[in-house]
């Protein structure tokens, strides 16, 4: 196992070569056991809010609780790339918001940002990378806007969903995001977005066709 640390750059270059293995970790233990098992990248998840602090979903998480998560996992030194989650409200107000709480977690020990939200949000993407920050992005179901969509519902089953899905994903490509989680989303259309983008794709409940797989570590 190479054991010299990942970095975006790695992970990019694992698109149709090798298989991105991604799991949550909100804590130094749980870093530093996923990341002993040879993990590529650690995700500290929003999902903390329900799988850690019994929220019923993730809208109660807030910048500080994300940042102590973050922080944690970064004084594991682990090997494999941290990816923070920007929690609900700490992007979608303004650009300048997004920017200085995308730093807040970079000075916290995160090594990139995790935006869920497609097209809508390029510009936002677009002015952290320009701060010098890595995003991922993150496409289909969006579990911060279920509240939008009726709950928890799978993703591109229609063509008009479909289409934005794939839309999405060229846009967040366009405006620098390195890589793309894709949620909930029917096999077909994550297969289809996997070959339509240069970044690497990583799947959550979404199908065996992208380029990894991302899992909540509880689940």
């Amino acid at each position: 196992m190479n054991m010299s640390k990942k970095t975006v750059r790695d992970v990019v270059k694992m698109k149709g070569s090798e298989k991105i293995a991604m799991i949550t970790a909100y804590d130094y233990i749980t870093a530093r056991l996923v990341d002993g098992a040879g993990v590529d990248i650690i995700l500290v998840g929003d999902s903390a809010g329900m799988v850690v602090h019994g929220f019923e979903s993730t809208h109660p998480v807030s910048m500080d609780m994300m940042l102590l998560h973050v922080s944690s996992v970064a004084r594991a030194k682990p090997r494999a790339l941290v990816v923070g989650d920007m929690p609900f409200l700490s992007y979608e107000t303004s650009i300048e918001d997004a920017v200085w709480n995308a730093g807040l977690m970079i000075k916290s020990g995160a090594e990139a940002v995790k935006i869920e939200g497609g097209s809508e949000y390029a510009d936002v993407v677009k002015a952290i990378v320009r701060a010098g920050i890595p995003v991922m992005g993150h496409i289909g179901l969006n579990p911060q806007r279920a509240l939008l969509i009726g709950g928890y519902r799978k993703r591109g089953l229609s063509d008009v969903e479909r289409e934005r899905i794939i839309e999405d994903a060229r846009e967040l490509e366009k405006a620098g995001a390195f890589s793309i989680v894709i949620e909930y989303t029917a096999a077909d259309v994550a297969e289809e977005v996997t070959r339509e983008v240069s970044i690497p794709t990583i799947c959550i409940g979404s199908g065996p066709y992208c380029d990894g797989q991302v899992l909540v570590i509880h689940d």
